[in-house]
């Protein structure tokens, strides 16, 4: 008996090779994907969203939906990638181990169950179709994880488990994490699974070398767990994956001020209200989630300090009680109780009161978010801002405003408020900084347009004062807006809004550096030696260095107490030798490497290599001229940039207006504190004169960096006053200048442009992002 089984050992292992090379053919990514070999990626790609679409297993109820989904992202995978493309068509695989397929794994069954053999032989109870399938609604691919999972990271933690199907210790903990999985689930953490098998490249970019491997995921922050899976370790895990200053402990001592703290924060106030020592976890994760609108604090009811509390809101303290408080602290704006708090039911309660009755507007994205732009002529929304100021002088017209808006809100209707002082641009923009509303609080009615800042509004002809003439007029106003949307007969352009509440960049940079030594304390004495070689290596390069130049200097020393000292004037020549050289030294980084400027038309020929695929970290600077102002601008372009032509990582073009007025005026549509983009239907369209503006194209990471020319009579502005000095010793140098009146004015549109090319190497400038570069036709 033992030598049949060892002849049917035999006879596997001669098979198997055999039929792991006829598996991968019966693959063909082409065919899953619907596409043809000659199709372009652009074809492979759109194919691919359409059947991702149609087969993701959250729309597709379909049983097979998932296994299909796999297939599809394993096809594209493939095909997206030039190099497995390549090897595939050439011989039948994707250059890489695609691991045991579903379809081996069925086939190798089928083998299996054909020659009978011995399971209790072998004893290997990894067969994927006789396992637990509950993880299979976990599973995670690359694409699938970049995509979704690190930005929803953002929002919930996540627990991701790293198996496969040959692990023995993956077996002994599917019970814990199976029940741990499904509690945490509940409470609201992602959970996911990476099968090392299908998805290698996934598992090589989360640090897992083993399996089974578990890590945390939040903020796209990457945690191993070390400790032993058991069911109160993982849910400890999850827990301290979480900020510690999510929810503050309330008693009686300071209750108030923390509902008083509306005013600061901009946000409501949550309390819930429980006989839980300790706050839940499905609290802490929702705090998570909504951070960035609440502010949240737990009351422990059956703590002594508490009483006054319970009885000022009147609580029962046998139900678990969540109530929100918005701009009145002394009554709940709404109220929910349950003798088990659910997490469908606290999102429905928190996701309708995210906002204050008359909220400040803090950030471009919070008026992004309550002033949507308008979809259809049914979707309207319209917004009502009060411009006020900070103080007791304008509380009366701030409080009459918050009545009206307690009356009248509305869904299409919301109601918010700015401080003037702090957004200057924004009110400027809508006041036109008239006399009759300087140092007074004004109301003004405005709809977004778009997403380039273009807004329809319309003030109110007298400042705010919050009488009942006041409160009659806007609702006059309101009303006709329901029937006569063209009441909003003014249109401007606004620059984003400043964010108040940005922490300082001395709070981040400090943030940044703890979380940085916590990563490193935690990968010292955590982490496998491959992933600590770089940085031993690092290490040990560094004190060798040191040690080595303290011993170079040491011998150095001796020798030269051994020497005769230098007469004075020999010492003298010394010290001026060093300094001539420390001298240029310094100054090296900033010498041109050539005597010209090298400036190259940016056409569509040159566009793709320029552009387009330019290498990381490099930026095309692009001047932006016409046929009559080619010559004066190139002239004052090639002094004001000369002195950074040493940067290799730095290229010089001028596009020709006359040519691509088109391709620019879609860039500066994503600039959005521009000049007023027209439409295509402008009269004044072709009149829009851009020669002088400046272009800082960075190709990879697909932003670019705006200056826009000098105006006569402007000291002021964002980069501060500049003088011609350097750009008249360049004048000197070159031997070039100009008398002509008409070319000194057009040259002085780059007047402060060496300042604003100081900035784009600082990293200081604003960045304009957008989707993809338009084609230069």
């Amino acid at each position: 008996r033992t030598m049949e089984r060892a002849r049917r050992c035999l006879l596997l292992l001669l098979l198997l090779p055999a039929l792991a090379a006829a598996a991968p053919g019966e693959f063909d990514p082409y065919r899953v994907l619907g596409v043809g070999r000659s199709s372009s990626q652009a074809d492979i790609k759109k194919a691919y969203k359409r059947l991702a679409r149609e087969w993701h297993p959250d729309k597709n109820k379909d049983p097979g939906a998932e296994d299909k989904f796999i297939q599809i992202s394993k096809a594209y995978e493939i095909l997206s990638n030039e190099e497995k493309r390549a090897n595939f068509d050439r011989y039948g695989d994707a250059g890489e181990s695609q691991g045991f397929s579903q379809q081996q794994h069925r086939q190798f069954h089928r083998f299996h169950d054909g020659f009978y053999f011995d399971e209790s032989f072998f004893h290997f109870p990894f067969n994927s179709e006789r396992r637990d399938t509950s993880d299979e609604k976990y599973l995670l691919h690359f694409s699938h994880y970049i995509n979704e999972i690190v930005p929803d990271s953002f929002k919930k933690p996540y627990l991701i488990k790293i198996t496969s199907d040959w692990c023995f210790s993956c077996i002994h903990i599917e019970p814990v994490w199976k029940e741990v999985a499904q509690e945490l689930e509940a409470l609201g953490a992602g959970i996911g699974v990476v099968h090392a098998g299908y998805e290698r490249r996934l598992a090589h970019h989360l640090g897992a070398h083993s399996t089974p491997t578990l890590l945390g995921l939040i903020n796209g922050k990457i945690t191993f767990f070390h400790n032993a899976v058991v069911r109160e370790n993982l849910r400890q895990f999850v827990e301290n994956l979480l900020p510690g200053n999510l929810v503050e402990k309330i008693t009686d001592k300071n209750y108030i001020s923390f509902l008083s703290d509306w005013r600061k924060d901009n946000k409501p106030h949550v309390l819930l209200f429980d006989h839980m020592p300790v706050v839940p976890l499905l609290y802490k994760l929702t705090a998570f989630a909504y951070r960035d609108y609440l502010s949240f604090g737990y009351v422990y009811v059956g703590l002594r300090g508490t009483e006054e509390l319970s009885s000022q809101y009147n609580i029962n303290v046998y139900t678990p009680t969540m109530m929100i408080f918005k701009e009145h602290i002394d009554r709940p704006a709404d109220v929910v109780q349950a003798r088990e708090m659910k997490k469908q039911l606290i999102d429905d309660f928190l996701s309708q009161n995210k906002f204050l009755m008359v909220a400040r507007l803090t950030s471009q994205r919070l008026f992004q978010e309550l002033c949507p732009v308008k979809k259809s002529h049914r979707q309207r929304k319209h917004c009502v801002v009060l411009f006020t100021g900070e103080g007791e002088k304008f509380a009366e017209a701030y409080e009459s405003f918050l009545t009206f808006a307690v009356a009248n809100t509305k869904d299409t209707l919301k109601f918010v408020h700015v401080y003037s002082d702090r957004q200057l641009e924004f009110a400027d923009a809508l006041l036109m900084d008239e006399e009759k509303y300087r140092g007074k609080s004004a109301v003004v009615i405005l709809e977004r347009r778009n997403n380039a800042g273009k807004i329809a509004y319309k003030a109110l002809e007298e400042a705010w004062q919050g009488s009942k003439e006041d409160n009659f007029i806007l609702l006059d106003l309101l009303d006709q807006l329901r029937t006569d949307p063209g009441l909003l007969s003014s249109e401007t352009v606004v620059a984003d809004l400043n964010d108040e509440l940005a922490p300082m960049f001395l709070i981040r940079w400090f943030y940044s550096t703890l979380d940085y030594i916590s990563d490193c304390w935690d990968s010292l004495f955590h982490s496998n030696w491959r992933e600590m070689m770089p940085l031993l290596s690092l290490l040990f390069s560094a004190l060798f260095i040191l040690f080595g130049t303290v011993i170079v200097q040491a011998f150095s020393d001796s020798s030269d107490t051994r020497d005769t000292p230098p007469s004075g004037k020999e010492e003298t020549a010394a010290k001026t030798e060093k300094n001539d050289a420390s001298f240029s030294k310094e100054s090296n980084s900033r010498i041109p490497k050539k005597g010209f400027v090298e400036v190259t038309e940016l056409t569509d020929i040159n566009y793709t290599s320029n552009l387009v695929r330019l290498r990381p970290g490099h930026m095309n600077v692009v001047l932006i001229l016409s046929n009559s102002t080619k010559t004066p601008l190139l002239q004052k372009f090639a002094l004001e940039v000369y002195t950074f032509t040493g940067s290799s990582s730095l290229h010089f073009s001028f596009l020709s207006l006359d040519k691509h007025r088109e391709w620019l005026e879609y860039l500066l549509e994503f600039a959005q504190d521009a000049a007023p983009i027209p439409n295509q239907y402008d009269k004044h369209f072709l009149e829009r004169d851009y020669t002088g503006y400046v272009l800082a194209l960075n190709g990879h990471k697909k932003y670019f960096c705006l200056f826009k020319p000098h105006r006569s009579g402007d000291e002021g502005g964002t980069l501060g006053s500049c003088k011609d000095y350097d750009a008249s010793q360049h004048a000197e140098a070159r031997g070039k200048s100009s008398s002509s009146p008409g070319s000194r004015s057009i040259k002085n549109k780059l007047h402060k442009l060496s300042f604003w090319m100081e900035r784009l190497l600082e990293g200081s400038l604003q960045r304009f992002y957008i989707p993809s570069w338009p084609a230069l036709d």
